[in-house]
């Protein structure tokens, strides 16, 4: 089905036509209509699928009545608000209102924390009808008088699931508390979990409900593989795999802000340009280093989680886990990040001793075994015994402790293998 049959008006169809999309994706393609309609939405959908677009084109078309261009902020109310729970997120959100918008005079902002709230604080009390932001510093714009919600008809929360890791949840609610009684209530989400619908249901009215694929799967088209090996050999094989595949842009995650930073450094001394991305550099420095590496200046981008869902980079063929993470559903968000709007993208892991039980969590979350294969010469120690996991105690304190340093991170307020040639080589079990 083309867009043309969605019900959207010659405007945004022109706007998705200079973006080069022609036809709508699965989740596109059923929550468009609802939104259209006025209903409430529960949207699940793997990350990649076209989430964003999703709840943004309907809402220009839903407010496209109500624009002017009037220099007056009390024609400009807030009339749409999309919470999300990351800086790099909201920042990606308004860009594609920006991109659909563009033929539709509605003024946009985002708002988010680690920068200077004053430009912020003049952009929004100059008058903004589609709001993007972060719960802590919108709270805070609230605070200064700055925002006023009173007039909000389409509320959309997303990454649900991530906003309740993230411990936003007491945010959420009292940003909710600031808004009419009478609204339209989109909420979507990366994964359907239990937690979710409970969430659901205590905002949303009646809702239609969308899900595009089964609950914690990974994308059709990522193609994956497990590589084991010893930790203190993990780097040694990075750096060799890059160099034998031919790997020239790739996202690596890891558990720690330390441990991606010394990872950017050891890959920096072998001669291969990289980055690290976390919560402990600047949003200006977070900012410039996810521009050099979509501009090819930077080969390797390391990042740890607060980047699994907020990054967006067209055709990114590589992701590659240097660390297991501690909660499984991270490892869908990570590896979502390559094969977006149907390409393909290859994620690899790189698994010690250490991470057999993070291994397993991840298989059983997903229902299935990853495919592995050990590189010659880097065949791991069978008589090495596993050493506990920084910041790990019981298997509920480690979930515990990732969500605590996942919510420290993402606040903001106060070719399998041959991406260029080659195949992969047969798995073993």
């Amino acid at each position: 089905m083309p867009f043309d049959h969605l019900g959207l008006s010659a405007a945004t169809l022109r706007a998705i036509a200079d973006e080069g999309y022609e036809e709508p994706t699965p989740v596109q393609e059923q929550a468009i209509p609802i939104v259209l309609s006025g209903r409430d939405l529960l949207a699940a959908a793997q990350t990649g699928t076209g989430k964003t677009a999703a709840f943004v084109l309907p809402i220009l078309e839903l407010l496209a009545p109500t624009a002017n261009t009037s220099f007056s902020p009390a024609r400009h109310p807030v009339r749409a608000l999309i919470l999300t729970p990351t800086r790099e997120l909201a920042m990606q959100i308004a860009e594609s209102v920006k991109a659909y918008g563009r033929h539709v005079p509605l003024r946009s902002a985002v708002v988010y924390g680690g920068v200077p709230v004053d430009p912020q604080v003049k952009e929004t009390r100059a008058g903004v009808e589609i709001l993007v932001a972060t719960p802590g510093r919108l709270l805070d714009l609230v605070g200064q008088k700055a925002v006023n919600l009173g007039q909000v008809s389409i509320f959309v929360l997303d990454e649900a699931d991530r906003m309740l890791d993230m411990g936003f949840i007491p945010d959420i609610r009292r940003i909710m508390e600031l808004l009419p009684a009478r609204r339209q209530n989109l909420l979507f989400s990366a994964t359907f979990n239990d937690d979710v619908r409970r969430l659901s249901g205590s905002f949303l009215h009646d809702p239609e409900t969308v899900e595009v694929a089964a609950r914690n799967t990974a994308v059709e088209t990522v193609r994956q593989l497990l590589y084991p090996v010893d930790r203190d050999r993990k780097t040694a094989l990075l750096i060799h795999l890059i160099r034998t595949n031919g790997w020239r842009q790739l996202l690596v995650f890891t558990r720690t802000k330390i441990a991606a930073s010394r990872l950017a450094r050891e890959l920096d001394r072998a001669g291969i340009a990289a980055v690290p991305i976390h919560s402990d550099r600047s949003q200006s420095e977070r900012t410039k280093a996810l521009a050099d590496f979509k501009s090819g200046e930077i080969e390797v981008l390391v990042a740890t989680d607060v980047a699994s869902r907020g990054l967006d980079i067209e055709e990114l063929p590589v992701v590659v886990n240097y660390e297991l993470p501690l909660v499984a559903e991270d490892y869908l968000h990570r590896i979502g990040r390559t094969a977006r709007a149907g390409l393909e993208g290859d994620a690899v892991s790189l698994a010690c001793v250490d991470e057999v039980d993070l291994l397993r969590g991840i298989q059983r979350l997903m229902r299935r075994a990853i495919p592995w294969t050990v590189e010659p010469g880097f065949v791991p120690d069978r008589n090495m015994e596993p050493r506990p996991i920084s910041g790990r105690g019981s298997p509920g304190a480690s979930v515990r402790d990732a969500r605590e340093t996942r919510a420290r991170e993402g606040a903001g307020r106060r070719g399998g293998i041959h991406p260029r040639g080659g195949r992969p080589r047969a798995s073993g079990r």
